[in-house]
């Protein structure tokens, strides 16, 4: 192996909301990469759109920072563990990882997963506690809790040769300071790039060699190029109109670069030719995927191919059959779904789709009910028109026989007050305790096994349960035995037994059944689910009825009629609150909840998991 110098290659990991996104921002504005002129954005790295409304990194991004004579390829990650596949693909592409540790939440699921991936790759890891200013911060007990995580995984990993002593650093992001020792002065983030371009992370290791190599590890569009591959070159040089071959899973391919493009700050800039070590953008060719390999066309050597971890939710999605289809979209055959499924496990290595029995239906597969909801909120902002079924995860059966299921850890940072709400309900969804820590005289640390589909729909009711005030995580573990039937949701639907504009009338007159989800002035049809019923079984109502005239006048007759309001429907929420006999309908401009069988007169209103057993 060869050395590369003035060249790091180092990604940011963390939990979800410990502060990547805004670390980043800070080493680009401090390290000179910005004109004092430009305008630059909150959290500039979240660039996508969905990113800037839900406030959370969706999708690994590179940028590059020049510090003390040394290029830095910076890559930020996402922290939610739905998109742990991103997390996977990035790693391919460094040589160190910045581990991020809230200072009061200390490491938490998705901390572990990360630094697990990190030590099976043998990638340098040093550790940074951020949030020092805040006024619960303890760094001390922090910084044990990760070293006696890297033990445990050391040793769950049989790592006998792994550097345990890694070097920790603080800092608080949102503040714009960094600092080797707790006690030393808090003016910027100097020591974290003094750090960075150090002895500690290599430069770039490749293989001996001229021959190019470079495993493609994720891709891109561009609107004058086409499509993009993206990757580390592992060995050789790449020039621009080059000839050479993508080593794929069925067959060999050669095409021409076309363009050759490194990272320059936010954005990229074109080269006639990038050196080994470097991470590129190539363009020139067509329907490249994941885990390829691009070599020289006189030495084609394949890489070995990246995998990552399998699905472990499952949703049905299907072409829209609901009574007001093709009024809002514009897209809405079952080619065309099939295409967007096409396009989105091509760009995701952590989804997979199937077709089912029934042609207008597909079965999509990923990590959790968010990447997924994120997945169809793009296709609806695209205008497509779909119906989505509750997720389901996805069952196994042993050697013996026996039927498994996948089983998550959850860690909820809750306030002490709300451990017997939060233990009850846990406990309908089979959830098991297997921790409890006072984290201080008003918090408290749970700890629960739970089966993967007993979180489905829970997070919203957690919210509710904690006032807002908890913070709820979770982690594969692996598959267990099945737990036996739980209801997808406790209360039944309210469902209108016929078509027509809704009325304030009926739905004032419909309260005492339960919570309405629908406004007055909408149109409905039957089999469409308009409110959430108090009992657990469905009912059939009239929603359009009007209230009849008559010539007779008191006083008090006309009431005004005022509704309670109406709870905002979101893709994700609605998932997770329908039950497996209903679909979510998705448009470019509604969601709408609604029965499998629309007609009243073809289903029950008992639910299937009440149903009494015949004797």
């Amino acid at each position: 192996m060869i050395e590369v110098s003035n060249l790091k290659n180092i990604a940011v990991v963390a939990h979800v909301d410990h502060g990547k996104t805004t670390l980043v921002d800070e080493l680009l504005k401090q390290s000179g990469s910005f004109d004092e002129r430009d305008q630059v954005a909150e959290r500039v790295m979240d660039s996508g759109e969905l990113e800037k409304e839900k406030g959370i990194t969706i999708t690994a991004k590179n940028c590059a920072i020049s510090w003390n004579g040394t290029k830095i390829n910076l890559l930020d990650t996402p922290g939610h563990a739905d998109f742990g596949g991103e997390v996977e693909r990035g790693l391919v592409m460094v040589d160190g990882i910045i581990l991020l540790v809230d200072a009061a939440e200390g490491p938490l699921p998705q901390t572990r997963f990360v630094m697990q991936k990190a030590m099976e790759k043998g990638l340098k890891i040093a550790l940074l506690i951020n949030k020092i200013d805040r006024s619960d911060a303890r760094p001390d007990e922090v910084k044990t809790e990760v070293e006696d995580l890297l033990l445990e995984l050391a040793a769950f990993l049989n790592l006998e040769d792994f550097d345990l002593d890694i070097p920790v650093l603080y800092s608080s992001a949102k503040e714009g300071w960094a600092a080797v020792k707790l006690q030393d002065a808090h003016e910027n983030m100097n020591p974290l790039l003094d750090f960075m371009t150090g002895d500690y992370f290599p430069h770039p290791q490749i293989a001996e060699g001229t021959d190019f190599q470079l495993l493609v590890a994720n891709l891109g569009y561009s609107n004058y190029q086409g499509e993009l591959l993206i990757g580390r070159i592992t060995r050789g040089t790449v020039k621009k109109h080059q000839t050479v071959t993508c080593i794929g899973e069925e067959k060999n391919k050669n095409f021409k670069v076309s363009s050759v493009q490194i990272y320059d700050t936010l954005g990229t800039v074109e080269v006639a030719e990038a050196p080994a070590g470097e991470i590129v953008i190539l363009a020139g060719m067509t329907m490249p995927m994941i885990g390829d390999t691009i070599t020289s066309v006189e030495k084609p050597d394949a890489l070995t191919r990246l995998v990552v971890d399998p699905p472990t939710v499952s949703v049905n999605v299907s072409v829209s059959t609901s009574p007001f289809s093709g009024q809002d979209g514009d897209y809405l055959t079952s080619r065309k779904l099939e295409e967007f499924l096409q396009e989105a496990t091509k760009i995701n290595v952590a989804l997979k789709y199937a077709p089912s029995e029934d042609p207008k239906i597909f079965k999509l597969k990923g990590r959790g009910e968010l990447q997924l909801a994120i997945v169809f909120e793009q296709w609806r902002r695209r205008g497509f028109e779909f119906m989505v079924s509750r997720p389901e995860v996805l069952f196994s059966t042993d050697d013996d026989g026996t039927k498994t299921e996948p089983y998550e850890r959850v860690v909820l940072d809750i306030p002490s007050n709300c451990a017997g709400a939060i233990t009850e309900k846990l406990a309908i969804r089979k959830g098991l305790m297997d921790s409890m820590i006072p984290l201080s005289d008003n918090r408290t640390r749970m700890e629960f096994i739970i089966p993967s589909r007993g979180l489905i729909g829970y997070r919203s009711t957690f919210l509710t349960d904690t006032r807002g005030e908890g913070v709820l995580s979770s982690e594969f573990v692996g598959y267990k035995p099945y737990a036996g039937q739980m209801l997808a949701r406790q209360n039944g639907s309210i469902i209108a037994d016929r078509g027509g504009k809704m009325t304030p009338y009926a739905l004032f007159n419909l309260l005492n059944n339960g919570e309405m989800l629908v406004v007055p002035g909408n149109n409905c049809y039957e089999g469409m689910i308009i409110g959430e019923h108090k009992k657990e079984n469905d009912t059939n109502v009239n929603a359009v009825r009007e209230k009849h005239l008559s010539s007779m006048r008191t006083a008090g007759k006309d009431v005004n009629i005022i509704l309670p309001p109406v709870r905002p429907i979101t893709l994700e929420w609605a998932m997770d609150w329908i039950d497996n006999d209903e679909w979510v309908e998705v448009t470019p401009l509604a969601l709408r909840l609604r029965k499998k069988v629309l007609k009243g007169n073809l289903r029950s209103v008992i639910r299937a998991d009440k149903k009494p057993k015949k004797s």
